[in-house]
């Protein structure tokens, strides 16, 4: 896994308004999806830049799974309308991911599925840390194991987007902390956006540009400090901040008025745990520009 010392410095900050001029890779208009009498979304907007990281949060059952399948195009919209760029690519990290007792798969087979040259194969399971996976069976590797097989996957086909949903269940802190660390390299690393489903709310507020709060609508949106700052957040999360840090080189936000404070500590909201979804999710293939009337 590539340590904090090998990843290159982030400006959070500069990469926030580059993403703002970056190209629509994904629009969501009006989103509404309904489960016999329950609305799981209702109208919601969502736009997706080129090179940006968006972070979606909010309490369970709050429809961040059902947005994004919508995203994907794996979920049909009662009303509203979805439209992708024309042949985008996508790599997903699903919440889970299950494979039949009766048809074992070694992580080699699954890599190979993907058709990379042995030179990317090799720098992606060196990042990931999954070289010595490689001769392990898929249904025996642990939790951590899996979500490391998982996004390593992902970023073999090179997306243009990558759709991670609690990525970081089954890791160790240790673990959870350098992954999270290299997400927050892939727009510079690899050109990519990034939307994460995540619960760790000290980690969206320092290691994204944009943070879209949703309780089956959307609540608030922005940057982490604004979003910090909007009754809608704290009327789901509570009062207490989350620890910030200011590193003058990266991990910068709009939230500088402590700026010559090198460690700025604030009350801490403690994390939360991972949401438990009942449907399971097999990875997407991508469709073209869809519309729902």
């Amino acid at each position: 896994m590539i340590t904090p010392a090998r990843l290159p410095q982030v400006d959070l900050r500069s990469a926030s308004a580059k993403a703002s001029l970056a190209p629509v890779l994904v629009e969501i208009s009006n989103a509404t999806v309904r489960f016999d009498q329950r609305t799981a979304l209702n109208s919601v907007s969502l736009t997706l830049h080129a090179r940006e990281i968006v972070s979606l949060i909010g309490p369970n059952g709050a429809g961040k799974s059902t947005l994004v399948k919508v995203v994907l195009g794996l979920q049909k919209l009662h009303k509203g309308k979805r439209q992708i760029r024309t042949g985008l690519k996508i790599g997903y990290v699903p919440q889970r991911f299950h494979l039949s007792p009766s048809m074992p798969l070694r992580v080699r087979d699954l890599y190979a599925l993907t058709h990379s040259t042995p030179a990317f194969l090799a720098q992606i399971l060196d990042e990931t840390g999954s070289t010595n996976l490689l001769d392990r069976d898929v249904q025996d590797l642990s939790g951590g194991e899996r979500q490391r097989v998982l996004l390593a996957r992902a970023l073999l086909l090179k997306p243009e987007l990558l759709v991670l949903d609690e990525p970081m269940q089954g890791l160790d802190i240790h673990s959870e902390a350098e992954l999270y660390a290299y997400v927050r390299t892939l727009p510079e690393r690899y050109g990519c956006a990034v939307l994460m489903v995540s619960h760790d709310l000290q980690w969206v507020m320092q290691g994204t540009q944009r943070v879209v709060c949703l309780n089956h609508h959307v609540c608030c949106s922005g940057s982490p400090a604004s979003v910090l700052q909007d009754p809608a957040y704290h009327a789901l999360f509570g009062t207490g901040r989350v620890p910030y840090e200011h590193h003058h080189d990266h991990c910068r936000h709009d939230d500088l008025h402590h700026e010559h404070d090198h460690h700025h500590q604030v009350e801490a909201v403690p994390h939360l745990h991972p949401e438990i979804s009942d449907d399971l999710i097999d990875t997407p293939s991508v469709t073209p520009n869809e519309t729902t009337p």
